[in-house]
């Protein structure tokens, strides 16, 4: 049967499909193909169904029809059992509701997944690995970025204040510590702007409870800081008039360790000049 002919489902990170993580992955793929799906849920049957990283493993692991992709995209795998976030992440996920059924161990439920998908997909040679175990036919896969890039820097000339720019999700601002004390240093002899793109505030607790202003987290690492709400139709013109772009990230957090080179291969299509943290995924880009 072809491909154009299935009932295919899918479960996004986002129900109106704007999340990124659904734009530049399984919707642009689709889009591309002119391939028409459905939202997904586990008591429809469907011929083949492709799963987020939101999606309710816990439930879908189970699922008894069709055939099953698993966008598997982060290092959840490489996490220690031992690390508590880990030890508690299968209660937390049932205590928020994003897992319908309790399953204590987090990690024996994506090895689960991985187990019941038909295939998998991640983003480094280090996810591939830790998934071959569970299931043998994985492929690597990158966003999708040529919709979200329509100019390329063309100006480096520079002036003072000297324009860093860091984009991100507001929960990965603390990543910016490992810099802190170098911003410092430079800005003693060369001022210094660090521009944020990203949203303008997180929640405090477990992706719900409480909210923390992104601007207060970036200040705790470097004064001069400047925020800019990420948006798609101006944040590629704010990266692009600044310097130089920054991707600093702690390499003792095995999470971060594996994530793909794909910010670095963004910043490089606006013809961003990078400095970045020596990741195996961003050494082997380089």
């Amino acid at each position: 049967m072809d491909i154009e002919n299935l009932r295919i489902g899918y479960v996004p990170i986002s129900n109106t499909l704007d999340s990124p993580g659904d734009r530049r992955r399984f919707v642009a793929y689709a889009q591309a193909r002119n391939l028409k799906f459905t939202l997904a849920i586990p008591e429809e049957r469907y011929d083949l169904v492709v799963l987020s990283q939101m999606a309710d493993i816990s439930v879908w692991c189970d699922y008894p029809h069709g055939k099953v992709v698993y966008d598997f995209i982060d290092s959840y795998l490489a996490i220690p059992r031992t690390n508590i976030k880990q030890w508690l992440r299968g209660l937390v996920m049932y205590a928020i509701g994003r897992h319908r059924r309790f399953r204590f161990d987090y990690r024996a439920t994506l090895q689960n997944m991985c187990s019941r998908a038909d295939a998998v997909i991640c983003s480094t040679k280090e996810q591939a690995g830790d998934i071959k175990p569970f299931c043998q036919n994985v492929h690597l896969i990158l966003d999708v970025q040529k919709s979200i890039i329509n100019r390329v820097k063309e100006d480096y000339s520079s002036g003072l204040p000297f324009n860093l720019v860091w984009e991100g999700l507001p929960i990965n601002i603390w990543h910016l510590n490992q810099i802190q004390d170098v911003l410092k240093n430079i800005d003693k002899h060369r001022p210094l702007i660090l521009n944020i793109v990203t949203d303008p505030e997180r929640s405090r607790l477990l992706g719900r409870f409480g909210r923390i202003h992104s601007i207060d987290l970036a200040r705790k690492v470097f004064n001069s800081v400047k925020l800019h709400i990420w948006d798609e139709s101006t944040w590629s013109d704010i990266i692009r008039n600044c310097d130089l772009a920054v991707i600093p990230i702690d390499l003792s957090d095995s999470f971060a360790f594996g994530k793909p080179e794909n910010k670095l291969l963004l910043f490089w299509r606006m013809g961003m000049p990078v400095i970045t943290s020596a990741t195996p995924a961003y050494l082997r880009a380089m």
